[in-house]
């Protein structure tokens, strides 16, 4: 039985459970300004990143993730339809892999894939077989969730075609297939330990390596003061700041992808309970950013905590995912984070699609809801 944090700070399971609903609701349901699911025909949906105008494997694939947890098989089928018309890319380079931005028409703007999407595909598809039970052709769940995770690790290999998602060397996750460094927030061991289970046979060792890795790489990838990580990291866990050839931003700071990580430490420790020292990082992440929640003011940071910007695109993510890390380090400053989480309302506007994802995961996480199925 998982925790519910949100019980143990003296609310009633009646308002959580109402409150996780009507979270969840809003996102899906509710009116033009509040939610980003679009349901297409009969059978068909998406979630759109409103910032940016587009569907990502990101957000569909978060969707799925929602949907399963909540029991919303319609949904996640609607969902699951949409990204492999339109996103599943079945020749090419990156054969068996899905576009990581599509217009909202389906038309791929990139044949990139982004490696985040693929594994909470698989981790999706794989609840709602157990939760459900597989159907026939793209909903038979299991086959799909260990097609996707066989691309991931063997491409490249026996004359198939492109470059794997996860270092076969070191058994990390890429930022992207073929390049020489990650994202701390990428590194979810708890999905590994579960593929290490239900992957293909032959596949499970690699998996049950890469749970390991991915422990001990969070620790290095998080500042031993500080807590926080960078965007891109090196495969060491020190901030990736060599040039990237597609953008002249930084990426070495905690900024907008490095929120993730100490959620996804959070919900670790929930599931197995095994720390190497990656939980630190969540108690002294949520200790330095305490005075920017007490004055309602985030910045962007160097991960020694060197000031870099006042403002952040999205201060509800911080708030949703520094909660969530209560499921790891549990304190007085824990639980103020976890009641200011849940006074925090859904974001509003053109941003909220990610802090709003965050937000969903949080609510799930901390009410116990966020489950092995």
């Amino acid at each position: 039985m998982n925790r519910n944090i949100f019980a143990e700070i003296g609310l009633s399971e009646e308002v959580i459970r109402q409150r996780v609903q009507d979270t969840a609701r809003t996102i899906f349901y509710g009116s033009d300004e509040e939610r980003f699911y679009h349901q297409v025909g009969e059978d068909m949906g998406y979630l759109t990143d409103t910032g940016n105008n587009d569907v990502r494997t990101e957000g569909m694939s978060y969707g799925m993730m929602f949907c399963v947890q909540l029991g919303w098989k319609e949904e996640f089928d609607r969902i699951w339809k949409w990204t492999k018309t339109y996103m599943w890319m079945p020749d090419g380079e990156n054969e068996g892999y899905f576009a990581w931005s599509c217009g909202l028409d389906g038309t791929k703007n990139s044949t990139g894939p982004a490696p985040d999407g693929e594994e909470y595909f698989a981790m999706a598809l794989f609840f709602a077989a157990h939760r459900w039970g597989n159907g026939e052709g793209i909903f038979n769940y299991e086959q799909e969730a260990k097609e996707i995770l066989r691309a991931c690790i063997h491409k490249g290999q026996e004359g198939r075609k492109g470059e794997p998602m996860w270092n076969s060397d070191n058994h990390q996750i890429l930022f992207v297939p073929g390049i020489d460094y990650t994202d701390p927030s990428y590194h979810l061991p708890h999905f590994y330990e579960l593929f290490a289970k239900w992957a293909y046979e032959e596949d499970r060792p690699f998996w049950k390596e890469a749970a390991k890795v991915s422990r001990e790489y969070l620790v290095k990838a998080c500042h031993p003061e500080t807590g926080l990580n960078a965007e891109y990291a090196e495969f060491d866990g020190s901030p990736m700041s060599r040039p990237i050839p597609w953008t002249t931003d930084r990426h070495d700071c905690f900024f907008s992808d490095a929120y993730r990580t100490v959620a996804n430490i959070g919900l670790d420790y929930e599931w197995f309970g095994t720390d190497v020292g990656q939980c630190k990082a969540a108690e002294r992440q949520q200790s330095f950013l305490l005075e920017d929640l007490r004055k309602d003011s985030f910045s962007v940071y160097e991960v020694d905590g060197t000031l870099v910007e006042n403002g952040v695109l999205h201060p509800v993510a911080i708030i949703a995912t520094t909660a969530q890390s209560a499921l790891a380090a549990w304190n007085d400053t824990s639980k103020e984070w976890v009641e200011r989480f849940w006074n925090t309302p859904l974001r509003m506007g053109e941003r909220r699609y990610y802090d709003n994802c965050l937000y969903m995961f949080a609510m799930l996480a901390l009410s116990g809801e966020y489950r092995i199925w």
